[in-house]
């Protein structure tokens, strides 16, 4: 499955990464490479466990992404 990884920079230092489904998945670290890393592994054993206890596992399906590069006057 692909998801949607947002990645931001810390408020003090680092980097902080969600996925809007499935919702609740956070990770953070110094890098953003090791950011990506410990969301996958989250996102991973998250699903794992809705798949276990017989759960849906949350798609994307039918989202649209946009790149709007917006300009303040």
């Amino acid at each position: 499955m692909k998801y949607t990884i947002i990645i931001e920079k810390g408020l003090e230092s680092g980097y902080v990464a969600h996925a809007p489904a499935p919702k609740g998945c956070v990770a953070q670290s110094k890098t953003k490479a090791e950011t990506l890393k410990n969301i996958k592994e989250a996102m991973e054993a998250y699903v794992e466990a809705l798949v276990e206890d017989g759960l849906p596992v949350p798609t994307e399906v039918g989202k649209d992404t946009v790149e709007l590069e917006v300009a303040a006057k």
